[in-house]
């Protein structure tokens, strides 16, 4: 599995695919001062480490476990049990460092067994720490049912823009049936909610200060918590930085703006090699795959196994190749075979088809040529689930959970019929290759509860140590004007690093920017504000 930082999560649910392409002492104030409920009996746990459940995890990968109240304003009702992994510390340990991979829907506790050699210089230091967040992987996972995802039969076609009601009809039938599968963590999955686990966490790791490395999404859990816990921010990176402020729709064009500027990149790469498909000039290039989807989708390619290849698996799979520069000899590859053959198969093979959900910055395997299994049904208990029980739709069902958790925003349907029609334009204009499909994005969470506006009214002008935010001019996710707007959000403590490079975050990619968040998480050496790295990896111009 590739890491987080260089793939998206390919998700495809139910015939929906094209209509849905966040204290100063030991314990918390509300604790403390009398305030709020009593949370006392969380923050004295202690985390009890052992091998990891899951045959395939390294021996030297321990597995814990920490618990949390489903409700934090009723913590005598229900809890939750997170799963957690470690690697331990080489050498003498100053405490812990988090992660979190992003999404939101990510299971930290699989990734950090897969890519954990990516954080190894960390252990010269820390204990090198990671979660399954509420709702995700073997943390009570919310799933909308085996047939809400890798079961649909569905191209990746946008949805019927002619018929909106109808288009509505399914969104709300999609989010009712997510309700019914997920269980009562459903109710209590935002980013306010995973922050508060964060600080349970940093108690039970025995930890005075937050240690945290967040990407992407985990870039909004990151400032969550500093927003929350100010006094307990220690050394803190968000790298792939999310945005705090927009809208559904707003973030659905700027996010096509990014991704049409990383295919771009990726065209006037491929026209200087022999073996591209497209010619030798990168404006002709950009006109042919634009051809080349409109075709596909009039025309799809039979495939051995599954449905037919259509313009908008082209999509997602392109969408899907530009999380990484490592990734684009194989694009190039699957589009030449493509082109020259009418053979999917190696696009296909490489990045799977359908379309790449715009929040989603994970790897996934629910496309539409994937089967899901029966889903185990929602522990009441809130006890650890086995790995094998993760519905293989915890991912895309979580994504939309959190994310509309997170959005206070809620138009109805005669606003959403409305502002379809203006929007098109925008969005087609924003990319002629990705706007079509991210032009759904804003009905995602149409039929769901209203979510918090905790996240734009509160998450600003921080007073916590500074913290380093890193954010990629080709990024195709997480766009780099969110890295300067978030940075602007949270005033004097944001130090922006700024990585000229392409691909979505900087660690795992840029051997400049990896060295420089290892030198302020291990040795507080923060770079200068504005500081840079260059395309192949070094110090770029200040």
């Amino acid at each position: 599995m590739l890491s987080t930082r260089t793939r998206p999560v390919s998700v495809t649910v139910a015939g929906t695919t094209a209509v849905l392409a966040l204290l100063t002492a030991a314990l918390p104030a509300t604790a403390e001062t009398g305030r709020g409920p009593d949370l006392s009996r969380f923050y004295r746990q202690r985390i009890a480490w052992s091998s990891c459940p899951d045959e395939g995890a390294p021996k030297d990968l321990q597995c814990g476990k920490v618990t949390v109240p489903l409700d934090y304003a009723r913590p005598g009702g229900g809890t939750l049990e997170l799963a957690m992994a470690r690697y331990r510390a080489t050498g003498r340990s100053r405490g812990s460092v988090l992660l979190n991979f992003g999404g939101p829907g990510g299971a930290g506790v699989p990734e950090l067994a897969a890519g954990g050699k990516d954080f190894m210089d960390l252990t010269n230091g820390y204990d090198v720490v990671t979660f399954d967040p509420r709702g995700v992987g073997r943390s009570s996972p919310v799933t909308c049912g085996q047939e809400s995802a890798g079961s649909t039969d569905a191209t990746g076609s946008p949805a019927d823009e002619t018929d909106p009601k109808a288009v509505l009809g399914q969104v709300r039938a999609l989010a009712e049936q997510c309700a019914q599968h997920s269980g009562p963590v459903l109710a209590h999955i935002g980013t306010v909610d995973a922050a508060r686990d964060l600080d349970v966490m940093r108690e039970a790791l025995g930890d005075r200060k937050l240690n945290y490395l967040g990407f992407s999404y985990g870039t909004r859990l990151g400032a969550v918590y500093a927003a929350r816990f100010p006094g307990k921010v220690g050394r803190v990176v968000l790298d792939g930085v999310d945005t705090l402020t927009e809208p559904l729709s707003t973030q659905g064009i700027e996010g096509a703006q990014a991704q049409q500027t990383a295919l771009d990149d990726f065209l006037t790469w491929c026209v200087r090699n022999m073996i591209c498909p497209f010619g030798r000039d990168a404006r002709s290039a950009r006109e042919e795959v634009v051809r080349l989807i409109d075709t596909l989708d009039r025309d799809p390619v039979p495939t051995t196994a599954g449905p037919a290849f259509s313009g908008q698996d082209l999509v997602g799979a392109i969408g899907q190749a530009l999380f990484s520069k490592q990734l684009w000899p194989l694009l190039e590859q699957g589009l030449s075979q493509l082109m020259q053959q009418g053979d999917p198969t190696g696009i296909i093979g490489a990045f799977g088809s359908g379309m790449s959900f715009p929040f989603g910055h994970l790897p996934g395997d629910a496309g539409p040529r994937a089967r899901s299994a029966p889903s185990a049904p929602p522990r009441e208990n809130g006890a650890l689930v086995a790995p094998e029980d993760v519905p293989l739709d915890n991912l895309p069902a979580a994504l939309m959970a959190i994310n509309c958790a997170d959005d206070p925003d809620r138009p109805d349907a005669a606003r959403i019929t409305r502002d379809l029609g203006h929007l098109r334009e925008a969005y087609t204009q924003a990319s002629p290759v990705f706007g079509r499909y991210r032009l759904t994005e804003m009905l995602m969470c149409y039929g769901r509860p209203k979510g918090t506006d905790f996240i734009r009214r509160k998450v600003k002008n921080v007073h916590t140590p500074r913290m380093l935010l890193v954010g990629t001019r080709g990024d195709p996710a997480t766009p780099y004007r969110w890295t300067m707007d978030t940075a602007g959000r949270l005033g004097s403590s944001a130090v922006v690093l700024d990585n000229r490079d392409e691909g979505h975050t900087g660690y795992s990619s840029s051997r400049c920017v990896h060295d420089k968040v290892d030198s302020f998480l291990l040795d507080g050496s923060l770079p200068a504000n504005g500081s840079s790295c260059g395309p192949d990896g070094t110090d770029g111009p200040d």
